[in-house]
């Protein structure tokens, strides 16, 4: 493969990521009681509509990626309809309209990052080579968004930041809009049909959680996804506590994006040296020391700037492995119903696990104005990653899940 459908990949994946991170920091201060002052309650409503998109995906929209529907051209129409979506939202206030509009928009944009994922696996000669590095351009994106907001917020406190936070559902809407166009200039990618009379494509792909490994892979991805969802859930917050100001929260978390940048040009490397194994658990680990330092350096500014490069291993040397460790162990016809069903736990249930654990947690923990309860609150996820790296560590036997019928040899 030539350098220009690497580039173009390199191109969506900015896009896609940049939609998602311009609103997803913010849209909580701005739900808040300063912004739209809505229930915790409604809150959790709103930021379950990614979950319940993945949900329906599994179902729907990744079907038709994988049979129907030519990749790029889902991802023109998805993006068209979702930045229509998320750019009404600025323009409404009521939690009936606001909530309708977050459903729509997640409906349509959930199912492209799997789509996405798919779609640059196909075009690329070398995945486990190139995968880091055409991904590496959603953490470009995500930093990319930071900015925008960053001279939205300058000088805002209270009340002025929460109005000024509407203005994330302009930026992102604009850039779904881009996608939208730029997806038809995408290498062509048609659907794969399956066996005659084999029409649930999501169906085949859940079948192949009989094999133990990706069983336990399967079980290991929903705990770091509640661990790494939760992290966006209580970061905000605690940073707020810990001193920094309101415009700097978001440049300080997109350090972790930074390190990512990093993590995803080694991560070929890192792979065919480490193997499937030891760089997830690797990843996981990162969760443990980062919170583990959340939990008794609280007063620690530096070092609590500096643990946010750990970002770049968790998602790199976990999320991105298993994307890459799916494309190798499904077969082609079901890879982004695959996709879609790992999805479900890293944008569904492990997204919702994480608001119906952690808020709570943080309510029960975290009374007061200060730092008082993070570390009881911390201590939690912590012991969460511990665990899993442990089952991880014993139990997943990359080898035995691609014999299932994956295509190719890849270290394990």
């Amino acid at each position: 493969m030539n350098s220009s459908p690497r580039n173009r990949l390199f191109i969506m994946m900015v896009l896609e990521l940049f939609i998602w991170g311009a609103w997803l920091p913010l849209i909580w201060t701005y739900m808040g009681p300063d912004g739209l002052n809505f229930s915790a309650q409604q809150q959790v409503w709103i930021g379950s509509a990614f979950a319940i998109a993945s949900v329906l995906g599994i179902f729907f929209s990744n079907q038709f990626a994988d049979r129907n529907f030519a990749a790029e051209r889902f991802m023109a129409f998805s993006h068209l309809v979702g930045g229509a979506a998320i750019l009404g939202m600025f323009f409404v206030t009521s939690f009936p309209a606001f909530f309708t509009l977050m459903l729509i928009h997640s409906l349509f944009y959930v199912p492209t990052i799997s789509v996405a994922n798919s779609l640059a696996f196909a075009n690329l000669q070398n995945p486990q080579k190139e995968f880091g590095l055409v991904r590496m351009g959603g953490t470009v994106g995500w930093i990319m968004a930071a900015w925008p907001l960053w001279f939205i917020l300058q000088g805002k406190q209270g009340v002025d930041a929460a109005q000024a936070a509407k203005y994330i559902f302009v930026v992102s809407g604009i850039a779904s809009f881009v996608l939208a166009a730029f997806s038809l200039t995408l290498p062509h990618t048609p659907p794969k049909k399956g066996e005659p009379g084999d029409s649930l494509a999501w169906l085949k792909a859940v079948k192949f959680l009989a094999v133990p490994s990706l069983l336990v892979l399967f079980i290991v991805t929903f705990i770091d996804a509640t661990i790494h969802n939760g992290y966006f859930v209580m970061a905000g917050g605690f940073l707020a506590k810990a001193g920094f100001k309101p415009e700097n929260i978001m440049l300080v978390m997109s350090i972790g994006q930074i390190a990512e940048i990093v993590t995803m040009i080694i991560l070929g490397t890192v792979l065919a040296k480490l193997g499937w194994r030891m760089t997830m658990i690797i990843g996981i680990l990162g969760h443990a020391v980062r919170f583990g330092i959340f939990a008794f350096f609280p007063e620690s500014t530096a070092l609590l700037v500096i643990v946010q490069v750990l970002h770049g291993i968790c998602y790199a040397f976990f999320f991105a492995t298993v994307y890459i460790f799916i494309d190798a162990a499904f077969p082609k016809d079901v890879r982004s119903s695959a996709q879609g069903l790992f999805n479900l736990l890293i944008l569904g249930i492990g997204d919702l696990a994480a608001k119906w654990i952690f808020v709570p947690l943080q309510g029960r923990y975290v009374t007061g104005n200060g730092l008082e309860g993070y570390r009881e609150l911390f201590l939690v996820p912590t012991g969460m990653a511990l665990a899993a790296a442990v089952l991880l560590a014993v139990a997943f036997r990359p080898s035995d899940a691609i014999r299932s019928g994956g295509p190719s040899a890849v270290p394990h």
